[in-house]
């Protein structure tokens, strides 16, 4: 993945996909917008974010029960949409729940388009035979872009690359292909059920935009004392990743994260391959990401009716 200095501020950016647009290669997760003490801070740490040359946010139409979407769009008013590369996931698997959830996520979010809207915890093998079905929530992605309420589709999921690599699969068999997969790359995925060995070498293959995540675990791979964050937001950067999502809940972490990412220089074959034996160990298991092994951050399985 080529990275090149952004001219406008100090975070390199990288072309997302095939999509002809690139990006800031660290994203700030929304998740974490809407778990900070107050709503004002919260929009300090976007503008700061947005400030610094962090222009991919990301959310959820069911984080924090939409807090995470009214803060980010009270954070982007007066004139800073505009710098913003804004995505949203939706759970609806229905054409007429997606369709609810989009315009919801437009509204919380104040603004009448996103850049990119995400099929939300893609978990189940039998997901994406849902989400292409007749009636299913694709159809309600092809009219909203048709409408110019979006402009980019993909997909995210957490649990097993399989049902990554199935979605894929059923997207190709409807002639479709996604502009962007969102997953798990860090470390500890190397050594189990791993997104970095079966899927992102399909993504690179065919022009898809990869969007890291849990880089760190949600702070589980931190828990081992065997990795620091530094390491951990290297390693994803250095793999061929358009951008890896952050979680920040404060200025400390947003700063800890920009030092990391102007100073970023990508690891060699040797240090990689060292991090992965070092975290072998915790990993082989999955007992450092749970998020693979246990229901714990599976939202749509705690409310099934969100998939309609």
């Amino acid at each position: 993945m080529a990275t090149r200095k952004n001219a406008k501020g100090p975070i390199p950016r990288r072309a997302l996909g095939s999509t002809g647009v690139e990006v800031s290669m660290v994203g700030l997760g929304g998740y974490h917008i809407g778990g900070i003490r107050t709503e004002r801070e919260a929009i300090r740490v976007v503008h700061a974010a947005l400030d610094a040359g962090i222009d991919f946010l990301d959310n959820s139409w069911d984080y924090h029960g939409g807090r995470s979407e009214k803060r980010l769009g009270r954070a982007l008013t007066g004139g800073r949409r505009d710098r913003a590369f804004l995505m949203t996931k939706i759970d609806g698997r229905t054409k007429r729940e997606a369709t609810r959830q989009i315009n919801e996520s437009l509204k919380r979010l104040r603004t009448d388009h996103l850049d990119l809207v995400q099929h939300h915890e893609v978990i189940r093998m039998e997901d994406g035979d849902r989400v292409f079905a007749r009636g299913g929530a694709h159809e309600a992605m092809l009219a909203a872009r048709k409408a110019g309420k979006l402009r980019f589709i993909g997909f995210t999921g957490h649990k097993d690359p399989l049902v990554h690599l199935r979605m894929l699969e059923v997207a190709v068999e409807n002639g479709f292909r996604f502009d962007t997969v969102q997953m798990p790359l860090n470390a500890f995925d190397a050594s189990f059920r791993s997104f970095g060995k079966l899927v992102l070498p399909v993504l690179v293959d065919q022009g898809i935009g990869v969007l890291g995540m849990k880089s760190m675990g949600a702070g589980a791979l931190l828990e081992t004392g065997v990795v620091t964050p530094e390491e951990c937001l290297r390693y994803a950067l250095t793999l061929p990743t358009s951008v890896v999502i952050v979680g920040v809940d404060s200025m400390r972490v947003l700063s800890e994260t920009l030092e990391t990412a102007r100073a970023f220089r990508p690891m060699n074959e040797t240090q990689m391959a060292a991090l992965v034996r070092r975290c072998a160990p915790y990993a082989a298991r999955g007992q450092s990401e749970p998020f693979k092994t246990t229901p714990q951050h599976d939202s749509t399985a705690k409310h099934p009716e969100w998939l309609g």
